[in-house]
Order: C-alpha cells, then structure tokens, then sequence
C-alpha cells in the first residue's frame, strides 16, 4: 500500500516553496547545455556539429517519452488531491513500466536506424562517425531518459521538488568533469572525443535515475512492482494516453512551427542567423522564472481539482499570474536594456548587436504572451483538459505565428525581428484565448479521478 505523501500540497501550498528548486533546476539545465557546447565547441567544430545532429533526433524520441511522463504529473496530482492512496502503486508502476517497455523498444530503433536519419537530414560526411557514436550511446540508453522523466513527475507531484534540483547540479558536475577528463584532461590520450562526451552523458543519466529512484523508496512515496498491474489496468492507461498525447502533439507542433520560422530566418543570411542563435541563449534565462512558476501551479492545481476544490484552483491560477507576469516583464526588459552589452559576449559584429537588440525588445512581447500561455495551459492540462490548448495551439501558431512572421520578416522586409513579431502575435492572442477559456471555468468536470 502506498505511503500517504508526507508533503502535502493543497491551497495553503506557498508558490516560491514549489517554484524555487524548480527555478534553479531549469537553470542548471540550461547552463549545462552551453557548458556542453562550449567544451565540445573549443575541442571540435564538427563534433558540436554531430552532437548537435544526433541531438535533433532524441529530442524528438523524448517527446515520446513526455506522453505518459505529462499524463503522470496530471494524474498523480489529482488521485493525491483526491487522496486516493491505494490506487498510487498502481499508477507509478504503470507509469514507470510503460515508459521503461517504450523506452527501450525506441533507443532499439535509434541504433538501428540511425544511418537513414542521417541521409534524411544530410549530415554531412565529416560529422557522420561522431553522430553515429553518440547515437549509438546516448541514443542506445535513452530509456534511462524515459523512467527518469516519469520519475521526476512522481518526485513534484508529491512535494519533493528540491530532488529534481539536486539532481541536475549532479548531473552538471558528472558531466562537466567527464568531458573535462575525456576532451583535455588525464583520459584525453584515448581520444574518445565525442565518445567520451556521450560516456558522460550516459553516466550522468544513469546517476539521475538511481538517485530519483533510492529517494522514491526511502521516503516510502510508494512501491513499483508488477503485481500492483495485475489485472492489467487498461482503462487508467487509456486515460494516461489520452492526457499526454494532446500534450505531446502541442509539442511536435511547435517544433515543427520553429522549424518553420528558423527556414524564414537562414534565407536572410548569415547575420540573421546568428543573431537569432545569439540572442535565443539570453531569452533562455527570461523563460526560466515564469516556465517553473507555472509548473509549480500545475502541482498545485491537479491537486486542488482531483480534491473537489474547483474554485480554489481557480483563484490560485490567477494568484500566480500576479506573481509571475511582473518577474517575467521585468527579467524581459532588463534583457533588452543590456543586450548591447551582453550580446558581445557572443561577437563583435556590429550588424549582429543591431538586429539583436530589435530581437530583444519584440521578444518583451514575446514573454508577456508566453507566460499567460504556460501559467494558463499548464492548469488546463492538471484539470484535464489537454485537447482545448492543442487545438488552439495549432490555430495561432500556423495562423498567427507563421503567416504574420513571413508577412513583416520576409514580405514587409523587417527580418528576424518581423519574424520574432509573428511569434509575439501568437503567443499573445492564444494566451488571451486559453486565459478567457479558463474564466469561462469549461475545464471543470473534466478531472481523471473518479
């Protein structure tokens, strides 16, 4: 029988205390992957180049991952909130045993595929043995990937959103020393190279999952053990699937729509290019505060609703809002002020620091938009309505986003930041949407506890 959660999250629940060990652990992310570019960067231009490419693959294989990974939080959040304590052993082995099956039939796939996925992209010759390597390491454990994310869900849902951040300052270290010792250090004479930067990753994976996993079963959080899905439970799998992939195709269509974007932007030259590449590492760190606010308030909601207290959820939303917009507005314009300082960071080109700055200050807009749409969206998904902010997803960004982008970046002339324009239109108009769609309350009635 599952452990009563000793954190427990209800409308009292402080935002900072959720929001805080999610804030950092989305900075050291962040961090990590410049950290990551920058060592390979000073050993290789083609390594970054096949790790880069390699990456484009599994970023998608994890969007796979984040179906069930998504459907947890939300399920698991509302059966605590309904303290439903006998049913939890049963979703975290559900859970973690779908996406560990899952997991490992796909990093199968990424090995044995890997070589028509590079002729699709045409990665160039030059890079095609280090992007082989990678795959067939970080690509071949990836299912260390899929049960860490289920794993991660569980930990916040149930209060312990400071694991999550522990883990990632593990991770950085484990993966800084690893490329250290394999690209300039003791272990540089094997010559790995990206070999070893793919040893670290796998390493710093493995440690990930082993430590969310001993803090599961030493807080006693619950039991994963295949009896606890015997009878299989088909319909609560059918409800996790129906959760996660409106949540999951949201995603692939925003990658598809930047793909999109960034196909406007390499037609505008090099400058551009950059510029945009430059400039998307300094808005990273705007998005940080108002992406962990909202994932903290999607805890607290999935709880609030799975406890019957609709209207609770309903005002700690908007509680949210207050918190978060003025952080968000405020981290956007100091961005912009500084950009001519901080964007030479990066480079001396002044034509760059000039379209950079217009990117910056579009991007103020950008942000104000964005956190209606985390803040907002993520509360709709914890009460269980994940179809509506997919459909409207798709509307504004193919309508908005893209035709609006091409019209004022490429039609109008404006260049990136027209294009940077589009996508200030449509995270705007679909936060408004999704926000009137929450005041409307039509996301009540559709929780997943029964």
């Amino acid at each position: 029988m599952a452990t009563k959660a000793k954190n427990v999250i209800n409308e009292n629940t402080s935002l900072l205390s959720l929001t805080g060990p999610m804030f950092f652990e989305l900075l050291l992310i962040i961090c990590l992957n410049n950290i990551d570019t920058l060592m390979l960067g000073h050993y290789s231009v083609n390594a970054v180049g096949a790790v880069g490419n390699a990456n484009q693959l599994m970023s998608l294989v994890i969007l796979m991952f984040n179906i069930i990974a998504t459907a947890t939080s939300v399920v698991v959040a509302q059966y605590l909130g309904a303290k439903e304590h006998k049913k939890m052993n049963t979703i975290y082995t559900l859970a973690f045993g779908f996406n560990l099956v899952i997991g490992v039939l796909l990093s199968i796939c990424l090995v044995l595929f890997k070589e028509p996925y590079m002729n699709l992209i045409n990665v160039p010759d030059i890079m095609r043995a280090d992007a082989a390597v990678y795959t067939n390491l970080v690509g071949g454990c990836l299912f260390l990937q899929a049960c860490y994310n289920v794993m991660v869900q569980i930990l916040r849902c149930n209060g312990y959103t400071k694991v999550g951040m522990y883990i990632s300052l593990i991770v950085n270290v484990i993966n800084i020393c690893g490329n250290y010792l394999f690209l300039y250090g003791p272990l540089s004479g094997l010559n790995f190279g990206v070999k070893g930067v793919a040893i670290s990753t796998v390493v710093a994976r493995t440690v990930a999952l082993l430590v969310a996993l001993v803090v599961f079963f030493r807080k006693k959080i619950g039991r994963i053990a295949v009896r606890y899905i015997i009878p299989f439970p088909k319909r609560l799998l059918f409800k996790m699937i129906n959760i996660g992939i409106p949540s999951a195709g949201e995603n692939v269509s925003y990658s598809l729509y930047q793909l999109v974007l960034l196909s406007f932007i390499n037609s505008m030259g090099n400058d551009a290019v950059n510029a945009k590449v430059f400039c998307q590492s300094l808005i990273s760190f705007a998005i940080v505060f108002s992406n962990s606010a909202a994932m903290a308030t999607q805890i607290i909601t999935g709880h609030l609703v799975g406890a019957g207290k609709e209207e609770a959820a309903y005002k700690r939303v908007f509680q949210t809002l207050k918190i978060s917009m003025p952080v968000t507005i405020g981290i956007a314009v100091i961005n912009w002020l500084i950009c001519p300082y901080t964007l030479r960071f990066f480079t001396d080109n002044e034509s760059i620091i000039r379209v950079g700055c217009y990117i910056m200050f579009v991007d103020i807009f950008i942000e104000i938009g964005r956190c209606l749409n985390l803040t907002f969206v993520n509360s709709l998904k914890a009460a269980g309505d994940c179809m509506y902010p997919l459909i409207i997803g798709l509307i504004t960004m193919w309508g908005f986003g893209v035709t609006v982008g091409y019209g004022l970046g490429i039609f109008f002339g404006l260049g990136v930041a027209g294009v940077f324009a589009g996508t200030a239109c449509d995270e705007i108009i679909r936060g408004l949407i999704v926000m009137r769609h929450w005041t409307k309350r039509k996301w009540i009635g559709k929780k997943v506890v029964e």
